[in-house]
C-alpha cells in the first residue's frame, strides 16, 4: 500500500508543476443569472474524512516526519511583526479593519493560486466556472478547501492538518500537512513588508492584476474627474487567468491582487485591539473570511486589508485558494464549530426592495406575481437625486462614508416572515445605503434572507459579503442577478431562481 501512495504522490507531483506554465485557457462560457456564489459543496468531496474511523490515531499522526520539505513552487516567508488592519486614513477601508499589532511565525506558501489541475489530480473532479488547466479553480466551498489539503495531504504521505466532523473543524498545528493560511498570515504574506493600500506603490492597473479593470481604485470619487487618479481604468477581462500571469510581489507570490480571492481558515469577527501573536479567529462563527479580491471586483476589494466573508458550506465563480504549510513543528490545535443557523419555517415571505431606476422593482413586482407574497419598497426620508450623473456621485458618497440614510417607511410585524427576498441594484460593487439601514433595523435571527440585484456587468459584487455581515444570524438563500431590467427572459430567470431557493 505504502509503495501505491509513493507513486500516486510521484505522480502528482509530476502533474503539480510550476504554476507559471501555460495551460488551456477556458472555452466562453455563458452567464447564469442565477448567482454561483450559493452552490452546495460537492458529496464526494463532503464525504472525505468525514468519520472519525478514517483518521489516524495520534500514535501514527505523530510518526509522520515535520520536516518533509516543501513543493518546488513554495516559498519561505520569514515570520515577523506587522500591523494589521488599515489606518483611518486609508481610503474605501471598512470599520472591521481596526488597526493592530500582529507578529506570525514562519511558514512556507504556495506562489501562486491553486490550479484547477492540481485540483482535479486530487480530488477527481474540476468544480469551476472557467476551464482550463492552468486556470485558478474556483466555486468551491471553504469546507472542500479544506478536505482538498487532507486529500492531497494524505496522497504525499504527509499527516493532515485537519479532523472534519461535519461542520466543526478542528486543526491540529503539529501536522505537516497542507492547510489554509490564517487571515493575520494572509496579510502579512500579502503586504511584504508594506503599509499602504496595495503591496505595489500605486494601485494596481488593469497590467499588474486581473480585476475589474473599469474600476480602478478611488474611481468612484473620481469618476467625472479621472485626471485626479493615479491609476486610469482599464481593461475588464470578465474571466480568470492562468495564475502567474502578472509580476509577484515581493516576497514572490503571484496574483495576490485579483485574478480570484482566497480562502483562509478563520470565522469572521472584530479583530482584537491587542497584540497577538499567530492568531486563528474566533473558536466559532456562521460566515469564513476570505481575501485579496478577483476578476469580477473593483480595485477597492483588492486591498490588502480588505475582508470578505461567506459561509462556509457556499461557494463563488471569484473565489479559489492559495495553499500553505508549516515551516517548522507547530503546537496544540485550533478547534472551530459552525454556529447553527437553522432557518425558520412556516412563516411568509417578504418581497422588500430598494429601486432607483426602476430596473429593480420590475424584478419585485415579477416575484409578486409569481409568488404572491408580501411587498415592501425600502424609501428614504430624503430621495437621491433624478439625474444619472448627480445619483452616481450620491451613491458613492454614501458608501465611503457608510452613510444610514433614514426611512421613510417601515414593516410593522417583521417577526412573521421567515423569508426576506431583499432586492437592489448592485450600487458601485455594493449595497445601496438605504439597504443597509433596512438590514441594521430589524432582527434576522433565523430568517432567510435570498438576495436579488440588478446590475450593469458587475453581478453582486461584493453586496453578498455587505449582506452577510450585516445580517450575521440569517441564512443567506442562492441569489439572483439580473442585467439591467432582464429583458425578455427575466420571467422565467425567476421562476428558475424561486424553484432553487423552494419558494412557492
Amino acid at each position: 500500500m505504502k509503495r501505491i501512495c509513493l507513486i500516486l504522490a510521484a505522480l502528482t507531483l509530476l502533474l503539480l508543476s510550476s504554476c507559471g506554465q501555460e495551460g488551456a485557457l477556458m472555452s466562453s462560457a455563458t452567464e447564469s443569472t442565477i448567482s454561483s456564489s450559493a452552490a452546495e459543496p460537492t458529496p464526494e468531496a463532503s464525504k472525505i474524512f468525514e468519520n472519525e474511523s478514517q483518521l489516524e490515531s495520534k500514535e501514527e499522526m505523530e510518526e509522520k516526519p515535520v520536516d518533509m520539505p516543501a513543493p518546488e513552487n513554495f516559498v519561505l516567508i520569514s515570520g515577523g511583526e506587522f500591523q494589521m488592519g488599515s489606518p483611518d486614513t486609508e481610503a474605501w477601508r471598512g470599520t472591521d479593519e481596526t488597526r493592530h499589532t500582529v507578529t506570525v511565525s514562519g511558514f512556507y506558501m504556495s506562489t501562486c493560486e491553486l490550479t484547477q489541475a492540481e485540483y482535479q489530480a486530487v480530488m477527481g473532479e474540476n468544480p469551476s466556472s472557467f476551464a482550463g488547466d492552468n486556470l485558478p479553480v474556483e466555486n468551491f466551498s471553504w469546507l472542500d478547501a479544506v478536505n482538498y489539503c487532507n486529500a492531497r495531504s494524505e496522497q504525499e504521505g504527509r499527516t493532515p492538518a485537519y479532523i472534519i466532523d461535519g461542520e466543526n473543524v478542528t486543526w491540529n498545528r503539529a501536522a505537516n500537512g497542507y492547510r489554509l493560511p490564517t487571515e493575520a498570515e494572509w496579510e502579512y504574506a500579502c503586504r511584504a513588508g508594506t503599509e499602504t493600500p496595495f503591496y505595489m506603490e500605486n494601485s494596481p492597473s488593469a497590467d499588474d492584476a486581473n480585476y475589474y479593470g473599469h474600476y480602478p481604485y478611488q474611481i468612484e470619487e473620481n469618476y467625472f474627474s479621472q485626471g485626479n487618479l493615479t491609476v486610469q481604468p482599464g481593461e475588464y477581462r470578465g474571466e480568470t487567468l492562468p495564475v502567474g500571469s502578472f509580476e509577484p510581489n515581493p516576497f514572490g507570490l503571484y496574483d495576490m491582487h485579483g485574478n480570484v480571492s482566497e480562502w483562509v481558515w478563520d470565522f469572521y469577527s472584530a479583530y482584537s485591539t491587542e497584540p497577538q501573536t499567530d492568531p486563528t479567529g474566533p473558536e466559532t462563527g456562521t460566515l469564513r473570511v476570505y481575501r485579496g479580491g478577483g476578476w469580477n471586483d473593483f480595485g477597492k476589494n483588492l486591498r490588502s486589508a480588505y475582508r470578505a466573508t461567506l459561509a462556509q458550506d457556499k461557494s463563488s465563480f471569484n473565489l479559489g485558494l492559495r495553499l500553505v504549510l508549516n515551516a517548522g513543528a507547530g503546537t496544540g490545535s485550533a478547534v472551530t464549530s459552525a454556529a447553527g443557523k437553522q432557518a425558520e419555517s412556516g412563516g411568509k415571505v417578504l418581497i422588500a426592495y430598494f429601486s432607483w431606476s426602476g430596473n429593480t422593482r420590475g424584478i419585485a413586482d415579477e416575484i409578486q406575481s409569481q409568488t404572491g407574497a408580501d411587498i415592501f419598497e425600502i424609501t428614504p426620508v430624503t430621495p437621491y437625486s433624478s439625474d444619472y450623473n448627480t445619483v452616481l456621485d450620491e451613491a458613492q458618497r454614501d458608501q465611503n462614508q457608510q452613510a444610514r440614510p433614514e426611512l421613510a417607511n417601515h414593516v410593522e410585524d417583521m417577526a412573521q416572515y421567515d423569508t426576506i427576498l431583499l432586492g437592489y441594484p448592485n450600487w458601485w460593487a455594493s449595497i445601496p445605503m438605504p439597504v443597509a439601514t433596512f438590514l441594521e433595523e430589524y432582527d434576522f435571527t433565523g430568517k432567510t434572507i435570498v438576495p436579488f440585484c440588478s446590475h450593469g456587468g458587475g453581478r453582486f459584487g461584493q453586496s453578498l459579503t455587505a449582506i452577510a455581515k450585516l445580517a450575521p444570524d440569517a441564512v443567506i438563500g442562492e441569489g439572483l442577478s439580473v442585467h439591467y431590467s432582464g429583458g425578455a427572459g427575466m420571467p422565467d430567470d425567476v421562476a428558475a431562481w424561486l424553484n432553487t431557493n423552494s419558494i412557492d
